[in-house]
């Protein structure tokens, strides 16, 4: 290294740590990649304002959706690192990992992990009609009728899709796909008995299980959701390691300085941890998670992975 290389590095160096000690000196944008509403934008906006007082500084949610969330999770890809554009990622920054022929970023190449939020459970639900009650009968059922049975989901490439294709694959059943505009279409015509198997978030559903609508069969995560606690796992049910999770946390451009990312790890840990923040995302059925960057970048990667296995098995590709 020539002196002037020597001196550009440490030049620079330096000014990276003089800008995180200051950070942030302005607002900062926390990216939802959907329109408002939903599961992401929720959470962005339950942990927005905390982060702001922490920080001194306001967040501000912009929402840029578009492209199966491509549109608003390239535009901070491609940001300035510097801590002021932030993303509040989901499973579908894995799943078009795989999913796009051609994905405007990469999400291990151009963004850095910075703290798994939460976690929800995903619950598969069937028909009241249909004449199981276990996910060993439904299995039965599949496989005595193969494609007869059907599946719906929000939409193509959707995580609720690609949770629908992991059980293909685990189970080694032949259920039929019919996606959706969207998770309450596809609820609408499974309570009408269009459709005979749903796989959704909990929240959206909780009460048309209540109230029996539809039938709960089994939790798609790797332990009981408290608010149907006699619901067995997926797992437990005989498919071991199954796990179809909804999954938010905060992701920023790859160069954003270690010190910065430190500090809103911990932060961002810091607040999911508080009692108030807890209840909130509870009662909404999804479980406050926290932890490392490091342990939030080796999720993401085991996601990019067990993704890419299902849509390569499902055949699946869109451009």
């Amino acid at each position: 290294m020539n002196v002037r290389a020597a001196f550009w590095c440490c030049a620079t160096l330096g000014c990276f740590a003089a800008h995180a000690q200051t950070y942030p000196t302005r607002a900062v944008r926390l990216v939802v990649p959907y329109v408002p509403g939903g599961g992401t934008d929720f959470t962005a906006r339950v942990i927005a304002p905390r982060l702001g007082e922490a920080l001194g500084q306001q967040i501000v949610v912009e929402n840029r959706p578009g492209g199966g969330t491509n549109i608003g999770s390239d535009l901070v890809a491609k940001a300035a690192p510097d801590g002021y554009t932030l993303l509040m990622a989901g499973a579908a920054n894995a799943i078009n990992m795989s999913l796009y022929a051609d994905p405007p970023y990469d999400t291990l190449r151009d963004l850095a992990a910075v703290s798994l939020s939460v976690k929800g459970a995903n619950v598969l639900l069937v028909h009241p009609s249909l004449p199981v009650k276990t996910l060993k009968e439904l299995l039965a059922l599949a496989r005595a009728q193969p494609g007869k049975l059907n599946y719906a989901s929000s939409g193509l490439g959707s995580a609720n899709h690609m949770a629908g294709e992991l059980l293909k694959l685990v189970a080694g059943v032949n259920i039929t796909h019919i996606p959706y505009k969207g998770n309450a279409p596809a609820l609408t015509d499974l309570i009408g008995g269009h459709v005979e198997i749903l796989i959704s978030g909990v929240p959206a559903v909780i009460g048309q299980i209540r109230n029996g609508r539809v039938r709960a069969i089994a939790i798609a995560s790797l332990k009981r959701f408290p608010a149907l606690p006699d619901t067995p796992t997926i797992d437990e049910s005989g498919l071991k390691g199954f796990e179809a999770t909804t999954w938010f946390g905060v992701m920023a451009p790859v160069k954003t300085p270690r010190e910065i990312v430190t500090r809103l790890n911990a932060e961002l840990a810091r607040i999911v941890a508080g009692a108030d923040v807890r209840e909130r995302f509870i009662s909404e059925g999804v479980e406050p998670v926290g932890g490392s960057s490091e342990l939030f970048a080796g999720f993401i990667r085991s996601e990019i992975d067990k993704y890419a296995k299902v849509v390569n098995a499902a055949g699946i590709k869109t451009e």
